[in-house]
C-alpha cells in the first residue's frame, strides 16, 4: 500500500491560475486543490450522490448554495482556514472575493450549469 502526503498549499505554489490539481481519490472522488484571483461567480455545480468539503487555505470566498426545498439562496463568506460542508444534492457556486487557495474534498460525481437556476431544469426533467 502507498500513502500520499500532500501540502495543497505548497503544490499551489507551483500550479498556474485555475490550474484544478488533483490528489488522491477519496470514495468514488477525488481530493484537489486550485489559486485563484478574484472574480467569479464560477459556473453551477452540484454533487447528487455527496456532500462537498470546501477550505479555503488562504484568501476569501464567497460560496452561493441553492437549498433543495427551492428557497431562497444561501450566502456565506469562508475566510483563510475555514470550510463549508456543501450538502449532497445542492447547487453551488463560488465568487472569489481576494486570491485564494481552496482545496476541496468531492468523494463522488459533479454536475455542472450555467442556468439562472439550474434547479428548475432538474426538477422539470
Amino acid at each position: 500500500m502507498k500513502i500520499q502526503v500532500v501540502n495543497p498549499s505548497i503544490e499551489l505554489d507551483s500550479a498556474e491560475e485555475m490550474d484544478f490539481l488533483e490528489f488522491p481519490n477519496f470514495g468514488s472522488g477525488g481530493t484537489g486543490a486550485f489559486w485563484s484571483n478574484p472574480g467569479g461567480p464560477s459556473p453551477w455545480e452540484m454533487h447528487p450522490e455527496c456532500d462537498e468539503l470546501l477550505h479555503i487555505i488562504e484568501g476569501r470566498i464567497e460560496v452561493e448554495i441553492l437549498p433543495k426545498d427551492g428557497g431562497e439562496s444561501i450566502i456565506s463568506v469562508l475566510p483563510a482556514g475555514s470550510f463549508l460542508v456543501v450538502p449532497r444534492g445542492c447547487w453551488h457556486r463560488q465568487h472569489i472575493i481576494e486570491r485564494s487557495k481552496e482545496y476541496y474534498v468531492t468523494p463522488g460525481p459533479t454536475l455542472h450549469s450555467h442556468d439562472d437556476d439550474p434547479r428548475a431544469k432538474i426538477e422539470g426533467a
